[in-house]
């Protein structure tokens, strides 16, 4: 295949998922809901078994050898993602429990200390609910001002109504990378440097761009951003947030307890320092461990790869479904990841669903938490596929061919 690498073999890459290799009511699973969650390759699997077998401990505070190795696994996970995202140093990576938990985190910290009556804070329409709600939260409590990046009918931000809404209240501009609903690639360099230019700083929500695109935090100058392990391969319940230090160290803790304190009294404590001050109690351990082979893993495969194989399945499967006369595309950005959400008309999404399902595809249906956005297209919801390095242009012709056959029965 012209632009990818001998070695991203997809027989070999189905292989190491395990999970792929059943049948679903009879019929062989085709698993394409990766925007909620990916697959896990067999190395991942035994990274967390390794753990749990070989050296379950708690981390950073015991002496013994289980508690230091422990601790070194952790602590190579950080530096692993430093190094994935290109952050300065490794520091600067905060563990969470994912990229909701990372949002909440910034909007609790960030925003009890920066934002207050009047200020701005600005998403865009496209916006998953983890980035909509703690903003509305914070605003309430602190009377501040939500604004919204209008898109167009192709499910893109209008960048020149987004630069009208700047002005020198805006103290916070919080928008994905990467919808999780239409697979739009926002333009996000340009946002952060048009936000800088009004002094505002800027969170990316990284859960979609993590596992397809190239992520460089120091090139695009995010002040925050974050991701999930689990939609990059990794586990479920962990994920970070990247932030300059300077503005990690400029913000109080998020959580209270043991790790994130240097000495406590009844009548005062003293913070840890960053990344620690926000890593209260005894963290996700082995999941954080398995992060690490999750991310080398990806790295093993290259990003450049992924993208080239990733963008052709789109290509081919949008082909196929732009020939179905009853489905409409929701969401035909020219700059997209391998998601596509549509409608069927006639037909309600979830009873798509339901009969994909009964022929063993696995699709997503709903609003996708981004009910806003289905707003902004006047419908419920969608049907959504989202397609991974383990899926190919054969799972497509069936899932296309069985879509038709449930049009055509319906009709």
């Amino acid at each position: 295949m012209e632009g990818i690498a001998k070695k991203f073999d997809i027989k070999e890459i189905r292989e190491d998922f395990p999970v792929l290799h059943q049948e679903i009511n009879g019929k062989p699973l085709i698993y394409f809901d990766n925007a909620a969650t990916t697959q896990k390759p067999k190395p991942v699997i035994e990274a967390l078994m390794g753990y749990y077998i070989g050296y379950n401990s708690n981390i950073h505070r015991g002496i013994h050898t289980l508690a230091e190795k422990a601790t070194n696994a952790f602590e190579e996970s950080r530096k692993a993602v430093q190094k994935f995202i290109n952050a300065d140093e490794a520091e600067e990576i905060i563990f969470t429990y994912g990229t909701t938990d990372s949002i909440n985190l910034v909007a609790a910290t960030f925003g009890r200390a920066f934002i207050g009556k009047d200020d701005e804070i600005i998403i865009s329409a496209m916006e998953h609910h983890s980035n909509i709600v703690p903003w509305q939260m914070l605003c309430e409590q602190k009377e501040a001002k939500l604004k919204i990046i209008p898109i167009n009918g192709k499910g893109e931000l209008i960048l020149e109504e987004f630069e009208k809404l700047l002005t020198n209240r805006t103290k916070l501009v919080s928008v994905a990378h990467v919808s999780n609903a239409l697979g739009t690639i926002n333009p996000i360099d340009r946002i952060i440097s048009k936000a800088h230019e009004v002094g505002a700083k800027v969170l990316i929500d990284g859960a979609q761009a993590s596992a397809h695109i190239e992520v460089d935090v120091k090139k695009l100058k995010a002040d925050f951003y974050s991701f999930s392990a689990h939609k990059l391969f990794g586990p479920t319940g962990t994920g970070i947030l990247y932030g300059k230090r300077k503005l990690l160290e400029s913000i109080p803790p998020y959580r209270g307890g043991g790790e994130m304190i240097k000495e406590v009294t009844f009548e005062k404590t003293s913070y840890n320092d960053i990344p620690y001050k926000f890593e209260a109690g005894t963290p996700n351990i082995a999941d954080v461990v398995a992060l690490k082979t999750a991310i080398e893993y990806v790295n093993e495969l290259g990003k450049r790869n992924i993208e080239v194989y990733e963008h052709e399945l789109l290509q081919h499967a949008t082909s196929l479904l732009s020939e179905i006369p009853e489905v409409k595309l929701i969401g035909t950005a020219d700059n997209k990841t391998s998601v596509i959400s549509f409608i069927v008309e006639g037909l309600h999404h979830l009873d798509i669903g339901m009969m994909l399902d009964a022929k063993g595809i696995a699709v997503r249906t709903g609003h996708h938490c981004a009910q806003p956005l289905m707003n902004e297209f006047g419908i419920e919801g969608t049907v959504r596929i989202s397609l991974s390095i383990y899926n190919t242009k054969e799972e497509i012709d069936v899932f296309v061919d069985a879509l038709k056959s449930i049009i055509s029965k319906w009709k």
